[in-house]
């Protein structure tokens, strides 16, 4: 645990879900957010800021994050980002990560009357604006400072990283699967050559 989490525990938060989000900076596909409630700290995988991760290493703490944890996901559309911008859209997707979270978790543990005052969610990012009904913490670096977060990221990252290797086999010809929808001088180029595919952000500058 870290010392944000030991923090939360220490004034009578009982749940503690870390949250993070993946996606804000490609030019297609979604923004995927996840939430973590750990069961146990106790991993076999070193497990950082998902940016430092291998692949393969991703991939196994993934696995065991599941094994270890109640998980949550969220994800916002292309169409969604376009209408209300990627920074609303990552609210967004980290809201339907915690409401997803939470309807997974055992129907004991989250009847409670004191439930929601229970609830501590430590954010990644130096903001986040919410309708939840519970209280929050902005982190900065908090993928890189936080265990929760730093699992949360990986799941965010993992589930983005296979649906854009899906829409590869759809488009193939955008390179999905190598750049996962970031600007890169590969994506550029084709962008140029063929125009945007279905999945791409018609509202970004470098698309539009």
């Amino acid at each position: 645990m870290s010392d944000h989490e030991t923090e939360a525990q220490n004034q009578g938060f009982r749940f503690i879900f870390g949250i993070d989000e993946v996606g804000r900076g490609p030019l297609a596909g979604p923004v995927v957010a996840a939430a973590v409630c750990l069961t146990s700290s106790d991993f076999s995988c070193p497990i950082n800021d998902s940016k430092k991760m291998t692949p393969v290493l991703r991939e196994r703490a993934f696995h065991e994050i599941f094994e270890k944890a109640h998980v949550g996901i969220g994800i916002i559309s292309e169409a969604v980002i376009d209408i209300v911008n990627i920074l609303n859209a990552s609210y967004l997707a980290m809201e339907a990560a915690v409401v997803d979270l939470v309807s997974r978790m055992p129907s004991e543990v989250k009847g409670g009357r004191d439930f929601k005052k229970q609830v501590m969610l430590l954010v990644d990012g130096n903001r986040f604006k919410s309708a939840l009904p519970y209280r929050y913490k902005a982190i900065i670096k908090g993928d890189a400072r936080c265990l929760s977060i730093a699992c949360a990221s990986v799941i965010a990252k993992v589930t983005r990283d296979r649906a854009m290797q899906c829409y590869d086999r759809v488009f193939p010809q955008y390179g999905f699967g190598r750049h996962k929808g970031y600007p890169t001088q590969m994506h550029r180029e084709v962008l140029r050559r063929c125009g945007p595919s279905l999945i791409h952000r018609r509202s970004f500058k470098d698309v539009g």
